[in-house]
């Protein structure tokens, strides 16, 4: 199946290969016009073709895109014949990942952004027929902990859109920085993008880099990565933490802790105890935001967070106990609870959906939130208990900056390993999977927190190749077979050579991708996943 990553539902080989050259003209139905430009203009730069696109029927050997009804929405059927290419997709997404698909079959150069000398441009002849398994096939990006600058931004949404992702959650603020323009509250960005230096390592033996850090995105810079993403199918998420992880916020404008400052963006990683107040004035600050993040993102989904609150500061605070007492609340779960219902609200009165990380479940919730289950599966049972949608995270699968083995060469590991096998083994619904979780499970998402990504180098050594793995989970019916992932691998790598991802060897890190010295705290994998169950025990159906 010419090495196809993730594996197609059916290929089916033909005799014969189809050639593609400078006489080639790619022909589209209106409804299939943009679809076949972003072909023309991925294709024109790997082989120098001008490859004119047009309606109609091709006049010789060509090819030919078109929406078929009959598919599933973003499915495709691709034939390769001598006589030329048809592609056919559900809707403008399933014909997106057929070309895709088209792609990958003339080799690895196609992805190149130049014509090299030389080339001849064959695909063999056959039949390929898919349809994804998920219709969320997410990725988080955290660009709160370390800044990416809008162009690397880009250059990974086209590295998704290889693997068929169709989420990119951006996680734009947290202790560590706030990385979103906000019209009305300048000092959000002003003081709060900004850091003098930031944490070397992880653990007790960790210190700190003397480097200042920092940078945030324009209005029209998201608007940009926004249509980048979509001429790719790929929806962007934004999430704006609450009520914990909010120290640049409070250094920006102290007054919306409990405690009150001055305070500082923080420079550590990990968890601290700040949280926001849950005074109205709070929430209506917050309010203010959402309705700004609303008008750069279109997406349906808007994270608020939830997660690692430590609510210490409101169990010693009397405003805090006077205000949940006045609101008939008894415990700081339930004035959690309270804090994200009262954005939940406003988001559904604009037409849109909370998406929040499974701690808000410790608390009652309205049932149109949905919910990030990253504390193992209990989170997503429990929601999808209550009614909830859900999208399945869990660290020890999908937290693609935790350690690729336990050899001492790898780059500053930090929780528990998860191989390249690791990775392709989930299943996110097991035999024994509840009704409710079938039901009501949205898919899968990979996440990559950043506290130790500061390059784009970085990013590309810890997420790549387990993002094609996980693009099978993703997208691939059920059933595994690794020597038949491992020997499609090779293929997957060789696109990544040409497009130049400095992804992590499958023998393990290159010298230059070592971080010797730099101190990390591995987790064993075992006890883990008892402290998630921990974690976890409040959550009841």
């Amino acid at each position: 199946m010419s090495g196809l990553i993730p594996k197609p539902a059916s290929f089916e080989a033909r005799a014969g290969e189809f050639v593609l050259d400078a006489d080639t003209e790619i022909t589209a139905s209106d409804a299939a016009a943009s679809v076949a430009r972003r072909l023309q203009a991925d294709l024109a730069a790997a082989t120098g073709f001008a490859l004119p696109v047009g309606g109609g029927v091709p006049t010789r050997a060509g090819i030919a895109l078109e929406i078929d009804p009959e598919s599933p929405a973003e499915g495709f059927r691709l034939e390769v014949a001598p006589g030329g290419v048809r592609i056919a997709g559900g809707s403008a997404a399933g014909l997106f990942y057929g070309a895709m698909a088209f792609r990958q079959q003339l080799g690895p150069d196609a992805f190149r952004r130049a014509a090299l000398p030389g080339r001849r441009w064959r695909a063999e002849a056959s039949v390929t027929v898919d349809a994804p398994r998920f219709a969320w096939r997410g990725f988080l990006l955290d660009v709160a902990r370390s800044f990416r600058p809008k162009h690397e931004v880009l250059r990974l949404i086209d590295l998704l859109a290889l693997h068929r992702v169709n989420v990119l959650q951006l996680h734009l603020t947290d202790d560590q920085g706030w990385r979103m323009q906000i019209h009305r509250y300048p000092r959000l960005t002003e003081v709060g993008a900004w850091r003098p230096e930031s944490q070397l390592g992880h653990g007790p033996q960790s210190t700190l880099d003397g480097r200042p850090a920092g940078g945030y995105y324009t209005h029209d810079e998201l608007r940009e990565i926004v249509a980048y993403a979509a001429e790719r199918h790929i929806e962007v998420v934004p999430e704006i933490e609450t009520p914990g992880h909010v120290r640049a916020a409070l250094a920006a404008y102290p007054e919306l802790g409990v405690t009150g400052g001055p305070r500082d963006v923080w420079t550590r990683y990990g968890i601290n105890d700040d949280v926001l107040n849950t005074e109205e004035s709070t929430v209506e600050f917050f309010r203010n935001v959402l309705d700004e993040v609303m008008e750069v993102f279109p997406s349906r989904y808007i994270g608020v967070g939830g997660d690692e609150a430590r609510k210490t500061q409101w169990a010693a605070d009397p405003r805090t106990q006077q205000l949940m007492a006045e609101r008939g609340l008894e415990t700081p779960n339930e004035l959690q609870a309270w804090f994200v219902r009262q954005l939940d609200a406003h988001l559904t009165a604009a037409g849109r959906r909370l998406y929040g990380w499974d701690e808000v479940l410790e608390g009652p919730l309205d049932p149109g939130a949905t919910i990030a289950s990253w504390r193992g599966i209990r989170g997503a049972q429990v929601a999808a208990a209550r009614g909830h949608d859900v999208v399945l995270c869990p660290d020890d699968f999908a937290y693609l900056d935790y350690p690729q083995s336990d050899a001492a060469a790898e780059p500053i590991p930090v929780g528990t390993v998860q191989t390249l096998r690791d990775v392709y083994d989930y299943e996110p619904l097991p035999a024994d999977a509840a009704e409710a979780l079938r039901r009501h499970l949205l898919g899968v998402q990979a996440n990559a927190w950043s506290e130790h990504m500061d390059t784009a180098s970085r990013v590309d050594y810890m997420v790549f190749p387990r993002l094609a793995a996980f693009a099978e989970v993703a997208w691939s019916a059920p059933g595994k077979d690794w020597p038949d992932f491992s020997s499609r691998l090779d293929g997957q790598l060789a696109i990544y050579d040409a497009i130049g991802v400095a992804y992590r060897p499958l023998s393990g890190p290159n010298p230059w991708q070592q971080r010797p010295g730099v101190p990390g705290v591995p987790r064993d994998k075992a006890d883990r996943q008892a402290e998630l169950a921990a974690l976890t025990a409040d959550l009841l159906e």
